[in-house]
């Protein structure tokens, strides 16, 4: 059966056509809702986060203050790569638990994961096939400052900051170029998502 990694960038609209796919009666798995618990406390990666950054990381409840943690990954490259090299590996660990026990709950539709950095995180192994939310640079600026508030010039910094379009189109087996309304994205999706039960279908008649 399918597990499907959705992944895009900045401004692209993966977030809507998450919704979307949920609407339609997709399975979600939100990567970014996984790495939070992974360094919740009790988390598998919370004492290796304090063990590698010290406890100046911690808000006064003890849990990982993201706001205290950022200025230190973000400004090292070291460091960035340890906290991935952390956190990275547990959140693969995690979402296969995630998935393996939805399938033995029943089921039986393609599974769809969020995440950002899929190619990045070495996570390709955990899906069959990976969706690819594109859009032109201009489309992408206008709709992050319309939803963030960023500037022309803070936009284009982190485009240039992350994965190009064009590297995770060599990873991609579906792009959904969202360059136009809500409802052509609601189309589109609606024949995509469709195949992608087809596709499903055939997969579990040849088990």
């Amino acid at each position: 059966m399918l597990t499907i990694g959705l992944t895009g960038g900045i401004g692209s609209g993966k977030s809507t056509v998450t919704k979307i796919l949920a609407d339609l009666g997709a399975p979600i798995i939100d990567a970014d809702k996984v790495g939070h618990a992974i360094y919740a406390p009790g988390g598998p990666a919370y004492d290796d986060m304090i063990a590698a950054f010290g406890t100046g990381i911690l808000a006064d409840d003890r849990t990982i203050d993201r706001r205290k943690l950022g200025p230190i990954v973000f400004a090292d490259p070291a460091a960035l790569k340890r906290l991935n090299s952390i956190v990275h590996p547990k959140m693969f660990a995690r979402m296969r638990e995630m998935i393996d026990a939805m399938r033995a709950a029943g089921e039986a539709k393609p599974i769809v994961v969020e995440a950002a950095i899929l190619i990045e995180a070495n996570w390709l192994p955990l899906f069959n096939e990976v969706w690819l939310v594109a859009a032109s640079k201009e489309r992408v600026i206008e709709r992050v400052e319309r939803d963030r508030g960023l500037a022309r010039e803070q936009t284009e910094a982190r485009i240039k900051a992350q994965l190009s379009d064009d590297e995770r189109r060599k990873h991609a087996s579906i792009v959904i170029v969202n360059d136009g309304t809500i409802d052509d994205l609601r189309a589109t999706l609606a024949v995509i998502w469709r195949a992608a039960l087809e596709r499903n279908q055939k997969e579990k008649a040849l088990r």
